[in-house]
């Protein structure tokens, strides 16, 4: 009797938005086509599936993520943050209202990935980390302000064919500069500053 083939299938389980979803997936699955193909979650957009462009962003474990390269079965009991899990209900994540006030966008099919992508690198801004473009790399430096050049470093993975990247740069940095205010004003005044 021949040994049986081992199955190519798993059911895993996946943390998106905050919700479990399970699901048996082929293991080259990516988590691109998992998400669109099988969850019906296509805000995340599949552009040139190589992880060139960006239009797949999506947040692992707050850190981005090319989704078309990443395997389904590699993201199990990773936090998944896609486009429909930026708002909070009807509260947009202050980087979608900057992009809609600011027209970030023009066709819109690289929003998603530019989006997830732009809350990604607020975050590692706030956190110091450096980019190509930073003067002091040192760990004890403050972190550079979040330039014009920054943030087009730091967002230069995101492809925009239309070509929106003036708008996209000043809706980064309107996002970054209202987190910053906003983190500020929720930190506790020291007794010096309170008098």
């Amino acid at each position: 009797m021949a040994p049986a083939t081992p199955s190519t299938y798993s059911a895993i389980s996946l943390n998106i938005n905050g919700e479990k979803r399970t699901l048996s997936v082929d293991h080259r699955t990516t988590l691109l086509d998992a998400l669109r193909e099988r969850l019906d979650m296509t805000g995340t957009k599949k552009g040139c599936d190589q992880g060139q462009c960006g239009a797949c962003t999506v947040l692992l474990d707050g850190r981005r993520a090319v989704s078309c390269l990443q395997l389904a079965v590699a993201a199990e009991g990773r936090e998944i943050t896609t486009i429909e899990g930026m708002a909070a209900g009807d509260q947009l994540h202050p980087v979608q209202q900057a992009f809609l006030d600011l027209d970030g966008y023009q066709c819109g099919y690289c929003t998603p990935g530019q989006i997830c992508s732009a809350v990604a690198v607020i975050e590692e801004h706030a956190a110091g980390w450096p980019s190509a473009v930073t003067d002091d790399v040192r760990p004890e430096a403050a972190p550079p302000p979040l330039s014009a050049d920054e943030i087009r470093e730091r967002m230069s993975g995101n492809l925009c064919r239309c070509g929106a990247y003036v708008s996209i740069v000043e809706a980064v940095a309107r996002a970054a500069a209202e987190t910053q205010t906003a983190t500020s004003a929720d930190l506790p005044q020291t007794e010096e500053a309170a008098a």
